[in-house]
């Protein structure tokens, strides 16, 4: 009888770690869901110039915006100090302040928001014992990264405030690559967590799934560098660029090799043959994953893919509206996701992450 309860007990302990698991792994997609809302975002506000328009970082009373007309014309008046307002919008209304104020607010509130909707989950799991030790601290640890994520923010706004009229295009996309960074880890925790079947696919099919998500990861960061520079509004044209394969401009020498990382034609070139390299390696990853439990992600990531690359021509065809820049940066989240969902399938699921 004392065995027999014993294993009972043995069995009520590990369905509820299971119950447990489940419920942070929710969690953990929901903040998932809210960190591509803020990358989303954040391209907003990079497409309506937006985001040199609170000059200040102030994490607590920031949360409130103007609320007066001698409010609006405080923040105005710091604005007017800028370079950007004296050599871009001189002479812009409030009115006009306002619209790209509010993007900008807009963005940091939701920054806020994930603060608060992943630390008080978090307390709540770790004083009623949901998680086990490692996992607390992993969690903590995702925690402080969304911190240096704000800081890194403000770093990346300051760099437009004094002596440039827009942000260093090298700060946007160590903006973007924390976030994305943080977005990855935290779904990868999460289906960690969840219950998942082994599949019957290779140790080297899983080096390829992981060589092709840095490759995607890469061709995100690329593509930052496209957005800081303004370059998805010029060489509007493709497959070729104005004419040529390979552009005037890509390389003038001035700037040694930053050329690569500081001309619009060298941003926009290096996005394009990311594309088709990622593209080449999704194939592969296909290819190689047929005939394995693994091939339905696989085919998965392939689409995702496709559809990524259809949408970006559209979007620079277009001359990238604000309506296409944000799909085509949300379709880049979506193939992002895809590949490390592929990736978590050849591995065998742990519990306690």
């Amino acid at each position: 009888m004392g065995s027999i309860s014993l294993s009972q007990q043995a069995q009520k302990a590990g369905a509820a770690d299971l119950q447990s698991a489940r419920r942070i792994a929710l969690w953990l997609f929901v903040m998932c869901g809210l960190v591509a809302a803020m990358v989303i975002v954040g391209g907003a506000t990079r497409l309506t110039d937006s985001g040199l328009s609170i000059t200040e970082w102030q994490p607590v009373t920031g949360a409130v915006p103007p609320l007066s007309e001698a409010a609006w014309l405080e923040e105005f008046e710091k604005y007017k100090t800028i370079p950007e307002y004296q050599e871009v919008n001189y002479g812009m209304s409030l009115e006009q302040f306002k619209a790209i104020y509010w993007w900008e607010w807009g963005h940091r509130f939701v920054g806020r928001v994930i603060g608060l909707a992943f630390i008080f989950p978090l307390l709540f799991f770790v004083v009623t014992g949901q998680t086990k030790r490692t996992l607390a601290l992993k969690l903590f640890g995702l925690f402080l990264l969304g911190g240096l994520q704000g800081a890194l923010g403000w770093y990346m706004v300051q760099s437009g405030l004094a002596d440039r009229i827009d942000v260093s295009q090298y700060r946007l996309a160590a903006h973007l690559s924390l976030a994305v960074i943080l977005f990855g880890l935290m779904f990868w925790l999460a289906l960690n967590l969840w219950p998942s079947p082994k599949t019957d696919a290779s140790r080297g099919l899983f080096l390829g799934a992981a060589v092709l998500s840095f490759g995607i990861f890469a061709q995100m960061m690329l593509g930052a560098f496209v957005a800081g520079l303004r370059g998805g509004r010029s060489f509007n044209t493709w497959p070729l660029m104005d004419g040529k394969l390979f552009p005037d401009g890509y390389f003038v020498g001035s700037a040694g090799l930053n050329d690569l990382f500081e001309t619009i034609a060298a941003a926009q070139f290096n996005h394009r043959m990311g594309a088709y390299l990622v593209a080449a390696g999704a194939v592969w990853f296909w290819v190689a994953a047929r005939k394995t439990a693994i091939e339905p992600r696989a085919r998965l990531v392939l689409a995702a893919v496709g559809l990524q690359i259809v949408l970006g021509v559209w979007t620079l065809l277009a001359a990238t509206p604000i309506s296409l820049g944000l799909l085509h940066q949300a379709g880049a989240l979506g193939v992002f996701t895809a590949v490390l969902y592929a990736a978590h399938g050849i591995r065998h699921r742990v519990i306690d992450a």
